[in-house]
């Protein structure tokens, strides 16, 4: 029997929130030697800006298109839902074609295959909320979650310049995003949902700026 979440508890965003603020102090890319202010310092001035922009403009399109998704459901139209999903999908390839391109592709379709895991947790999380199931949207967060944990031991264990706590703390936080703004949208909270998506955006350029520079630093002499 479902749990209604027509008036949800904020513990679902407060779990989600708090290993962020656990994960607040970790530095998000690692060199011998250097303390978490340093690493952080690097980010404003990304050595690979093509790079950067291009994997700014990737991030940023996610979040484009699972917003997208959330409204259509909250709207019920199944074809804007439909659309917005494959779009999604046709993201993540772009983003894992891009870590393809340093890594190999075997490392692009190990990322494609985590996104996947990412999207399918947005998804459901985004189902079970319009529909007031609030099991589903447990186990959806929890996913989400674990695959953090999973994108985090992937990116560190390519990238020598990545912590795994650090990425696993920037993807937690996009993930609180996702929470948050899902709960908006159907609450229909446009003012509330408005802050949520820029901060969402911001934090999309504070990922693809720890990617791109630890890529850079990986291969200088193939980042740009």
């Amino acid at each position: 029997m479902k749990r209604s979440l027509r008036n949800p508890p904020d513990y679902l965003l407060v779990l989600a929130l708090v290993p962020v603020l656990a994960f607040a102090n970790q530095a998000w890319a690692a060199t011998p030697g250097q303390n978490a202010p340093a690493a952080a310092a690097d980010q404003a001035a990304v050595p690979a800006p093509k790079l950067q922009a291009d994997l700014r403009a990737l991030w940023h399109d996610h979040v484009v298109e699972t917003r997208a998704y959330a409204m259509a459901v909250a709207d019920y139209n199944t074809t804007h839902a439909a659309e917005a999903a494959q779009s999604v999908v046709a993201n993540a390839k772009l983003i894992a074609d891009a870590v393809g391109s340093f890594y190999g592709p075997a490392a692009g379709e190990q990322m494609l295959t985590l996104l996947g895991g990412h999207w399918g947790a947005v998804k459901a999380l985004t189902d079970a909320r319009r529909a007031g199931d609030a099991a589903a949207h447990d186990k959806a967060l929890e996913t989400l979650t674990a695959n953090a944990g999973e994108i985090a031991k992937f990116l560190a264990g390519a990238n020598p310049n990545l912590t795994e706590d650090g990425v696993k703390g920037l993807m937690i936080a996009h993930g609180a995003h996702h929470v948050a703004q899902i709960q908006q949208i159907m609450a229909g909270d446009t003012k509330g949902e408005a802050t949520t998506w820029a901060a969402m955006q911001a934090h999309m350029d504070t990922i693809a700026d720890a990617l791109a520079t630890a890529i850079a630093k990986q291969f200088p002499d193939k980042a740009s």
